[in-house]
């Protein structure tokens, strides 16, 4: 799987998504500053709503902004089929009979991306899942707890 296309395609994506993000935001902003939005009375919220609805998304902006920074500027390593799970490895693992194509970034665990016929989610070191697969190799199983139940990933590749 060619690596730097994943990223581009990623990058595409999350640019098509910032520019209505910020969209978003800016109204958001406006509505939350907005003089008809002064409190009429000690019950009335919605400049205070609008206000927290504003920074959350100021914040999501920064995050997906990062995110394109990344696939940007990090640079990748091409994995061998021995090597350990790292950042920037695309992981391919099974789990009760499903498979599933994970990328590994510094930031942005929660993403998808889909790249021919894949689709790829984001994760990072410090997810439960990813915590567990960081290290091991192809042909190896990793195990989490997810809501009492535990969970085997096994590895089948790593590019």
């Amino acid at each position: 799987m060619d690596k730097a296309s994943v990223l581009l395609t990623l990058k595409a994506q999350l640019e098509k998504d910032l520019a209505i993000l910020k969209h978003a935001a800016l109204a958001t902003y406006d509505d939350a500053t907005n003089e008809e939005n002064k409190p009429e009375n000690k019950y009335d919220t919605r400049a205070l709503e609008a206000s927290y609805l504003a920074g959350a998304q100021a914040q999501r902006v920064k995050d997906v902004e990062e995110l394109i920074s990344i696939c940007k500027f990090q640079q990748t390593k091409n994995f061998k089929e021995e090597d350990p799970v790292a950042v920037t490895a695309i992981v391919e693992v099974e789990s009760n009979g499903k498979v599933s194509w994970l990328l590994f970034l510094p930031k942005g665990g929660g993403f998808f991306v889909h790249y021919e016929d894949k689709k790829i989610q984001v994760i990072t070191p410090a997810s439960p899942i990813g915590k567990a697969l960081l290290g091991l190799r192809s042909g190896e199983i990793a195990t989490i707890d997810s809501q009492g139940q535990k969970r085997e990933y096994e590895i089948l590749s790593v590019c």
